[in-house]
């Protein structure tokens, strides 16, 4: 993760911001006081975190895909094709 001391992010604020968007990689803000350092990232990346430690949390939930995967993986998979839906 790359880190950048604070005074550096506020002067390049917009630059910084954009860098964590396109690249959809945290940025470390560092202070003086390491008690103040705060990771910037991307809104999406971060609701998806939440989203997988919230699945992960979830005994009963973890405990149905991980039976899915073992079927899988002992060939009881089925495949189906691809519906094209038109975003009319």
């Amino acid at each position: 993760m790359e880190a950048v001391a604070y005074s550096t992010f506020r002067k390049d604020l917009r630059a910084y911001l954009d860098k964590t968007r396109d690249d959809a990689a945290p940025l470390l803000v560092t202070s003086k006081d390491p008690s103040a350092n705060v990771v910037v990232m991307n809104a999406m990346d971060y609701d998806n975190l939440i989203e997988n430690l919230e699945i992960q949390s979830n005994a009963r939930l973890m405990s149905k895909i991980e039976r899915g995967m073992k079927q899988f993986a002992e060939g009881h998979g089925v495949s189906h094709e691809l519906i094209e839906v038109d975003d009319a």
